[in-house]
């Protein structure tokens, strides 16, 4: 089963990236983790490792919503505005616990992937992944 080349966590709450880096190592999605507390940070990791398109790009991004500095919505309207390789080889996922309604209107304009709620869970890995990746978690049967 081949790992994703890395996964970008931007979340200002660092027991959430602790959590979910945990069980993404766990799942062995992957072995390189980047974390970000808000957007620009995230957007100032990305254009420090995108320099070469699907290369050094992570290949996933598990965006908060709810941040300081730059929110996940104005990560991803600033994203929109990186080099269209970038955009093709990243995969946004947002995971958020917010269900107000203008925000998801706004995401639904927006270069998104999916949406999960919070917290991330293996089934919800289990989900995301076979959409994107076409790469499956191991049953615990397998022995995997």
């Amino acid at each position: 089963m081949k790992k994703l080349s890395s996964v970008l966590l931007v979340d200002d709450d660092a027991t959430t990236n602790f959590l979910n880096e945990s069980l993404l190592r766990d799942l062995q999605v992957t072995d390189q983790f980047v974390v970000a507390r808000n957007g620009v940070e995230a957007l100032t990791l990305l254009e420090s490792q995108c320099v070469a398109p699907t290369t050094s790009c992570p290949a996933l991004i598990l965006l908060d919503i709810n941040m300081p500095v730059l929110n996940g919505i104005e990560f991803l309207e600033a994203f929109h505005h990186l080099p269209r390789a970038h955009q093709q080889a990243i995969i946004i996922v947002v995971l958020t616990t917010s269900m107000n309604s203008a925000d998801l209107a706004r995401l639904n304009e927006l270069p998104i992937a999916g949406l999960a709620s919070k917290p991330l869970t293996a089934e919800k890995i289990n989900t995301i992944l076979p959409l994107h990746f076409q790469r499956q978690l191991p049953d615990a049967a397998d022995g995997e």
